[in-house]
């Protein structure tokens, strides 16, 4: 993927058929921070801002190297707004992402 990715989201919580919540690694300048988990609204907030996320796993014993996936979208739908992997979603579905 080209340029810089704000988060990686490493797994998801559905709930009722729409993310919860991700367990994502957020960028802090040229590293990426720890774990950490970020709720329904956040994420969509920043998507909407134009943030960049991605789903993708941690290299193990590479720090904030990843392997990377599918870019995370805001899809829309009628009034309906999806935070998917693709673009003509019609339903939450970060595909790649294991479910905890």
């Amino acid at each position: 993927m080209a340029g810089k990715v704000d988060g990686v989201i490493e797994a998801v919580h559905y709930k009722n058929g729409q993310v919860a919540m991700v367990r994502a690694y957020e960028r802090r300048g040229a590293t990426f921070s720890d774990c950490v988990l970020i709720e329904r609204k956040v994420l969509l907030e920043r998507l909407k801002k134009g943030a960049r996320f991605v789903v993708g796993q941690r290299k193990d014993l590479l720090a904030s190297t990843f392997q990377l996936g599918r870019q995370v979208l805001l899809a829309k739908q009628d009034a309906h707004e999806f935070i998917a992997t693709r673009p003509d979603a019609t339903r939450d579905d970060l595909e790649g992402a294991p479910v905890f």
